[in-house]
């Protein structure tokens, strides 16, 4: 056997598991998670083929395995049982109810096929992991909200809610068309076409007040999230530099990506950071503000500006 062989094993056993996920997954999607050329995952696809596993392909289409063919349970690795662990935990934490009992009623199943020291494995670690999560990410009254948009995108039919947003004195009704839903600085966002507005929106699940799933089908072809996401993006930033003391820029990191962060300088004491921001006269100042007596912003004059501006008026606000 070849030096590659074990190799090749492994992967050729690995399409086969991904071919029983999905009902259809192309060869060049293959070639990038295994990171290999389209020709080998060809020869790997012949190989099954020969191994008796019925797998049907078209050109431009994909590759499928014939409907009703499964193979017996497969073992975990000690690694993949542990890790079982982490995903329960984030589940717990960071999706709505009605997603986690479906998640704990499937990682029942998963862990009736574990081998029993992996299961002893699963429990000894299960107390000893905690979620901790920052921000409330759903309305506690509405506990199927991200479900009901998974549900949505999945059957194409359209979703009724209603929207506290940040600038209304009222919730408003809306009925959607969910393209997709994403995570973003610790929050569930959903990207929609609203029929209200006639345009695509970006919500936020914690700010729906009530939702259900209606009858009606999808009235528009839309495109792919990432299509609307990177349309969603600022057209326009405003180069931002400033200076930070070295013991405190440490802590910037978990936020400064979220206020268009570039790159930074260390020069002894002092961080310089770059940064290209879409937002300067409220949300890139108001966050400087923060830390504003162990830094300085070298550029632009506007941004001083501005700081001084909010500072002057908090002064204010304390002198009365």
């Amino acid at each position: 056997m070849s030096n590659d062989g074990p190799k090749r094993f492994d992967r050729v056993v690995a399409i086969l598991i991904q071919l029983q996920s999905k009902p259809v997954i192309k060869a060049l999607e293959l070639a990038e998670r295994f990171e290999v050329s389209l020709r080998t995952i060809y020869r790997d696809i012949k190989t099954l083929e020969a191994s008796g596993v019925p797998i049907y392909g078209e050109a431009g289409i994909g590759y499928s395995l014939m409907e009703g063919y499964r193979l017996p349970p497969i073992m975990f690795t000690p690694q993949e049982a542990a890790s079982f662990v982490a995903a329960e935990k984030l589940m717990q934490k960071f999706t709505d109810e009605k997603i986690q009992e479906n998640f704990a009623s499937a990682m029942y199943k998963l862990k009736s096929v574990l081998r029993k020291n992996d299961k002893d494995l699963v429990s000894s670690i299960e107390s000893q992991v905690v979620m901790q999560p920052i921000q409330k990410k759903f309305n506690d009254n509405i506990p199927n909200a991200l479900s009901t948009l998974f549900e949505s995108i999945a059957k194409k039919t359209q979703v009724q809610f209603w929207y506290q947003a940040i600038d209304a004195m009222q919730p408003l009704e809306r009925v959607i068309e969910p393209v997709g839903v994403f995570h973003q600085n610790n929050f569930w966002y959903t990207i929609a076409y609203c029929h209200l507005r006639k345009e695509y929106r970006q919500f936020r699940t914690d700010r729906i007040q009530k939702i259900r799933q209606t009858d009606s089908r999808f009235e528009l072809k839309h495109q792919s999230l990432d299509y609307y996401l990177i349309s969603n993006e600022p057209k326009s930033t405003t180069k931002v530099r400033i200076e930070v003391d070295a013991a405190i820029a440490k802590y910037l990191k978990w936020e400064r990506d979220y206020y268009g962060f570039i790159e930074e300088k260390t020069t002894q004491d002092k961080v310089e950071m770059i940064f290209e921001v879409s937002d300067i006269e409220n949300g890139f100042a108001r966050w400087f503000i923060m830390f504003a007596d162990k830094a300085k912003v070298l550029e632009p004059v506007s941004l001083k500006t501005r700081i001084q501006e909010l500072l002057v008026s908090s002064l204010k606000n304390f002198k009365n």
